[in-house]
C-alpha cells in the first residue's frame, strides 16, 4: 500500500537499518507549551533511542518516505503527548468490588501483584504513558519489583513509566487496617497500610529506608482521620481530618528527602496543614479539598512550584457526585480556577475507581469549568513537571532542559524515568497517543479509553487501530 501526502510515497515497512527513523503523520497535534492545535505535523522518531528528532509540517519534511523504517498514518486523528496520572494505586482495585480493608487483609501479595500487572496494561491502553504510584497500601515494597518489570527495552509486561513511593509514612494509630479486637495494635495480622514512624529520629529513618529501597518519591500523611474509632459514638470527631505530625517531624522528613534528591508528596486536606507543608517546600499536595475554607489560598501557592492534585475522581466515585466532601472538593477546585491557579496536575487516586478509567479526572475538571486546553496541559506536560526527578529542578534542571534538543537524554543512558516526556518536541521521548474525538465539542468522548486508538511509549507502539499489539 502507498500513501501520498504531497511529500513522497510510503513503501511497505522493512527491517530498520542502523540509525533508522520512523515518522508519525499527525493530522492535528496538541502543543502543551502553547496550547495550540497544529495541523499536518510530521514527527520524526529515532527507532533506536525512541527520542523525537524533529517536528515539522508535512510541507517542510526534508526526507522522502523511503528513508523511514516505518510511516504511521494518523492524519485522521489528533495526536498529543501521552497522559500522566500523578496519583494511582496499582495494588488496589475499586472499593465497589472489594473493600479497602479486605484487599489488604484477605488478598495475598501474589494476587495483588498480579492484579497490579493487569492494572498497568489497562492504564497504558487508556493512553496514560506515565504514572506516579503513591503507596502500595499494605503490599510493602512490591512496587519496586513491578517498576523493574515495566521498565527498559525488554520490559516483562506492558505498562506506563512507573514512579514509586513504596509504603508511604504515617504515625502510630492514624492509619489502617485497624483490628476490632486488638485496638491498641497497628494493623491486622502484621499488615499495615503504611510504614509507621514517630518522632524526628524515626521519621528520618523511615525516609532513608524507603529511599534506600528505591523509592522515586516519599509520601507523607500530613493529616488524616486519626480518631476514626470513635465514629460509632461521635461521627463528626471520627470523620474529622486532623494533623498527624508536628512541624519538627514534617520538616525532618521533607528536608531529609530533599537532601537525597527525592521529592515529597503530602496527603493533606486541611488548609492549616497545607500552609505548613508549603512552607517546607513540599512538592505536591494531594486532595486539598478543604482549601476553599480559607480566604486567599491561591495566593499561598503563587510563586511556588508545589503542584495541587485535586483527585476529584475519587471523591466523585465514593460519593456518587454528592455529599459534603464532594461539594468542598468542587468549591476548592472552582476557586482555584477563579484565582488563575495553574500549577495543577491530574491524578485521580485511581484504584479507588477502575484502572483504565483514569481520564475521569480530566473530564471532571472540564465539567467544573476548566479550559480543556489547560486540562490537557496539566495531564501531559504538567504531569511530567510534577513527577519528574529532582534533577530536573532549580537552576541545574533549567540548564539540563535547555540542552534537551542536543539528544543527550537517551533512555539507554539516563533510564526510563529520567527522560523528558509530556511534550512533542525534539529531544523528548516519543510517548504519543492519538484520538479520533474532538476535544472542543466532546471532551469526555475524546479522552475516553475507547477513543484513544493509538498508544506509543518510548517510540514503541503498544496500541494501534484501537487494539493492543502486545
Amino acid at each position: 500500500m502507498q500513501l501520498s501526502v504531497g511529500v513522497g510515497t510510503v513503501p511497505e515497512a522493512q527491517a530498520p537499518p542502523s540509525g533508522a527513523t520512523k515518522v508519525v503523520l499527525a493530522g492535528k497535534l496538541f502543543d502543551p507549551y502553547t496550547l495550540e492545535i497544529l495541523e499536518n505535523q510530521a514527527i520524526t522518531i529515532s527507532s533506536d533511542s525512541g527520542l523525537i528528532l524533529d517536528v515539522t509540517s508535512f510541507s517542510n519534511l526534508r526526507s522522502d518516505f523511503a528513508s523511514f523504517s516505518e510511516v504511521i498514518d494518523l492524519r485522521n486523528s489528533t495526536v498529543l503527548p501521552g497522559f500522566v496520572d500523578v496519583h494511582v494505586h496499582f495494588f488496589l482495585h475499586p472499593y465497589a468490588e472489594t473493600s479497602w480493608e479486605d484487599q489488604l487483609t484477605k488478598e495475598s501479595i501474589t494476587e495483588r501483584t498480579i492484579r497490579a500487572t493487569v492494572h498497568a496494561k489497562r492504564t497504558l491502553m487508556a493512553g496514560f504513558t506515565a504514572v506516579r504510584d503513591l503507596g502500595t497500601e499494605g503490599a510493602g515494597d512490591a512496587d519496586i519489583a513491578l517498576r523493574k518489570c515495566l521498565s527498559g527495552p525488554d520490559a516483562l509486561i506492558p505498562g506506563p513509566r512507573y514512579f514509586c513511593a513504596t509504603r508511604a509514612i504515617a504515625p502510630t494509630g492514624s492509619y489502617g487496617p485497624k483490628s476490632s479486637l486488638y485496638v491498641n495494635k497497628e494493623g491486622i495480622d502484621g499488615v499495615t497500610g503504611v510504614e509507621v514512624a514517630d518522632g524526628t529520629d524515626e521519621c528520618i529513618k523511615a525516609v532513608r529506608r524507603q529511599i534506600g529501597a528505591g523509592a522515586d518519591w516519599i509520601k507523607i500523611y500530613a493529616d488524616y482521620r486519626f480518631r476514626s474509632r470513635v465514629s460509632d459514638v461521635s461521627r463528626r470527631a471520627g470523620a474529622a481530618s486532623v494533623a498527624t505530625y508536628n512541624h519538627n517531624e514534617l520538616s525532618a522528613m521533607v528536608n531529609t528527602a530533599h537532601e537525597y534528591g527525592v521529592k515529597v508528596a503530602a496527603h493533606a486536606t486541611n488548609m492549616s496543614t497545607i500552609v505548613g507543608m508549603l512552607s517546607l517546600r513540599v512538592d505536591s499536595i494531594e486532595h486539598g479539598y478543604d482549601m476553599a475554607s480559607a480566604e486567599g489560598f491561591v495566593e499561598e501557592f503563587r510563586g511556588k512550584k508545589t503542584k495541587y492534585v485535586p483527585t476529584l475522581a475519587t471523591f466523585y466515585t465514593l460519593n456518587q457526585g454528592q455529599g459534603e466532601t464532594w461539594d468542598r472538593a468542587v468549591m476548592t477546585f472552582k476557586k482555584a480556577l477563579d484565582g488563575g491557579m495553574d500549577n495543577i496536575a491530574c491524578g485521580g487516586d485511581t484504584g479507588v475507581f477502575a484502572h483504565g478509567s483514569n481520564a475521569l479526572e480530566l473530564s471532571l475538571m472540564v465539567r467544573l469549568g476548566a479550559n480543556w486546553k489547560k486540562v490537557l496541559r496539566w495531564a501531559t506536560l504538567g504531569g511530567w513537571e510534577c513527577i519528574r526527578s529532582q534533577m530536573w529542578e532549580d537552576k541545574a534542571g533549567e540548564a539540563r532542559l535547555a540542552q534537551v534538543d542536543k539528544l543527550k537524554e537517551d533512555p539507554r543512558i539516563v533510564g526510563d524515568n529520567e527522560v523528558p516526556f509530556g511534550a512533542v518536541k525534539r529531544g523528548f521521548i516519543a510517548d504519543l497517543i492519538a484520538t479520533r474525538g474532538d476535544f472542543a465539542t466532546d471532551f469526555d468522548g475524546a479522552v475516553s479509553a475507547e477513543s484513544i486508538h493509538f498508544v506509543m511509549k518510548g517510540g514503541r507502539i503498544y496500541k494501534r487501530d484501537g487494539l493492543p499489539v502486545v
